[in-house]
């Protein structure tokens, strides 16, 4: 069967899995690393493909994605064993505001709030966690509390 064009899909890992065509950007994170950049600022006009873009770095670097050099096997980053083994090691926080839509300002804040706020609930794990003193812990429940009672006024 020939392959597909998956237009609009923002997934690094469902193109791979898929086998969807896709063109190998992945020299892009190479470059990105060893430039040491302190800030970069990714522009591209709409549908450039930016939220891609990112999400494979997530998919490279997140522990999230160890042990899944799979999605990366037969592209140009794969290449060299330096980058194989960096792949999967760091724990990273992935933001897209891709999915705001609105029309308004007011709209879009409250989208924002929410994209913000469940980004907190998804690392709120992390109070459990032997890694934050007992003041970071306070710090992120009383975040997670405003976030609720933030959604509980947006929705």
């Amino acid at each position: 069967m020939a392959r597909v064009v998956g237009i609009g899909n923002q997934s690094f890992e469902s193109i791979r899995e898929k086998d969807t065509f896709y063109i190998d950007k992945t020299a892009f994170i190479k470059e990105w690393w060893e430039n040491e950049d302190i800030v970069t600022l990714i522009t591209r006009p709409r549908r450039f493909g930016k939220t891609l873009n990112m999400d494979m770095l997530r998919c490279f670097f997140s522990n999230e994605y160890k042990n899944r050099g799979d999605l990366f096997e037969g592209f140009d980053i794969w290449k060299e064993e330096k980058y194989r083994k960096l792949q999967g090691t760091y724990p990273v926080i992935f933001l897209s505001f891709a999915e705001i839509k609105q029309s308004n300002y007011q709209d879009t804040i409250a989208k924002i709030k929410k994209i913000i706020c469940s980004l907190y609930q998804s690392f709120m794990f992390l109070t459990d966690w032997d890694g934050l003193t007992d003041e970071e812990k306070i710090i992120l429940k009383e975040y997670q509390m405003a976030c609720q009672m933030l959604l509980h006024r947006v929705l």
